[in-house]
Order: structure tokens, then C-alpha cells, then sequence
């Protein structure tokens, strides 16, 4: 499947993205000290592009580590991105909510979450809002990333903005959306892909993909396809944002 994307999850809601142009992006780097990141992808290699949607650890955790092999360049929102170019992160690309740029052949959309934002650094702080992101591909696919979020109305206006093909969605409660508001915000979307994360970690959160679906189904949207990953599993996304697997 030429033109394709490469989606690899890592676990919680780390995902390492192939373009078809063979460029690396890593969505929220929590890698080696991630327990469901498989034990190969915890000594990740360079990678070009690195996307953090909010400052927690399990989104964050092992970002320093990450920039040091290399020198990806770093999206944050500003707040976050000041906070990493202070501890020495040299390149940063700060953007804000509705903004748009271009990195490694990506056009990157922030986007807004209903979470929270702080790093447990010495002192405590709050470090902006947290974000989503909708990210294009050269092969017309868009893949909405949600980073950790409540369903909100917002999300309907991402549709009708961004019109993303496949959303990547937090399905584990307690610290995100609990399978029955993660519908809502399927419906929302109007999407007819989604994969989902952030559970698994959470004591209790192992079944929530199944929970998701339950829901999906009882508000009538059998037809969302879902597709549950394991850590270190990889699909290909094709230009419509249809998850494939891959040919061996």
C-alpha cells in the first residue's frame, strides 16, 4: 500500500507516526519509563519530529531522553514550550490553540482538550492548557490525536474544520473519558475510525476498549469501525484513514 502511514502505539497514548515520506513524529514521548511500552521501542532511535499535548509524566516522561539522541524539533503550546526551553529543549516550536504549522512534511492543528495541565518539577506548575492535535499526511489521511480530554461541543466544530478521518481517543476513565462519553465524542466527531488509548495503566481501565464499543453500539453507531492495538503493534493508515495491517 504505497502513500501509506505508519502508526505504531506504544502504549497509554503514545504513538510513533511513518510518514510516507519516511519522517518520524512521536506523539507524547513516555517511553522507557511508559509499563506498557514494549521492551525494543523503549530505547526509541532518532526521530524527527516530537508532539507533547499536555505536561502529565505519561505524556511527557521521557521526553528529555528522547532529544538527546537527536534534534527533533518539538511542538508544544507556549506555555509548556517555554517551560522546556528553560531546562535546555533547543528546539522548540511553540504554537497555541487553533494554530497551524508545518514540520517534516506534517501539517500539525492544535487543537483544544478538556484536561488539565502541570509538570512535578521543583516547584509545581501549570503549564498552559492541554491540546489535541490534528495532523495531515502528504498521502491526504488526517488523524486526529485528542491527547487526554472530556468529550466537549468543541469537538463538532473540529469536525467541521478538520475534518478528521480517524481519531485517536482516550477511552479509560478517571483521569480521562469513560466509555459512554468517549461515544459522544465519537458522534461529535462523525468519525468512522477510531483507535483507542489511555487505559490499561489504571487499575480497571484493561477492558475499556471493549466498554467503548458496548457504547458505540447502544447510541447506534455500529457502523464506527474500532481498532484496538496492542503496544508495539503497527498499522498502516491510507488515504481515507482506514487502518490496514500490515503485509508481512
Amino acid at each position: 500500500m504505497s502513500g501509506s502511514v505508519d502508526l505504531t502505539y506504544l502504549g497509554q497514548s503514545t504513538f510513533l507516526f511513518t510518514t510516507p515520506e519516511g519522517r518520524t513524529v512521536l506523539v507524547d514521548p513516555w517511553t522507557a519509563s511508559n509499563p506498557l511500552c514494549p521492551e525494543p521501542a523503549r530505547d526509541l532511535p532518532e526521530v524527527d519530529l516530537i508532539l507533547v499535548t499536555h505536561g502529565h509524566h505519561d505524556h511527557l516522561g521521557d521526553l528529555f531522553s528522547v532529544v538527546a539522541k537527536g534534534s527533533p524539533r518539538v511542538v508544544a503550546v507556549v506555555e509548556l514550550g517555554k517551560w522546556l526551553g528553560a531546562r535546555g529543549v533547543r528546539r522548540v516550536q511553540t504554537m497555541n490553540l487553533g494554530g497551524i504549522v508545518e514540520l517534516a512534511g506534517v501539517t500539525i492543528a492544535m487543537t483544544p482538550a478538556a484536561h488539565s495541565s502541570s509538570v512535578d518539577d521543583d516547584p509545581f506548575a501549570n503549564v498552559g492548557p492541554a491540546a489535541g492535535f490534528v495532523l495531515g499526511f502528504s498521502n491526504g489521511a488526517r488523524i486526529y490525536h485528542a491527547g487526554d480530554t472530556a468529550a466537549f461541543a468543541g469537538m463538532e466544530l473540529i469536525h467541521r474544520v478538520h475534518h478528521p478521518q480517524l481519531a485517536l481517543l482516550p477511552v479509560g476513565d478517571h483521569h480521562t473519558m469513560m466509555a459512554d462519553e468517549a461515544a459522544v465524542a465519537t458522534e461529535l466527531l462523525r468519525v468512522d475510525q477510531v483507535i483507542p488509548m489511555h487505559y490499561g495503566v489504571t487499575p480497571g481501565s484493561e477492558d475499556a476498549p471493549h466498554r467503548y464499543r458496548a457504547a458505540l453500539d447502544r447510541r447506534g453507531l455500529a457502523h464506527v469501525r474500532t481498532t484496538q492495538l496492542h503496544p508495539g503493534q503497527t498499522v498502516r493508515v491510507d488515504e481515507a484513514g482506514r487502518p490496514h495491517a500490515r503485509s508481512r
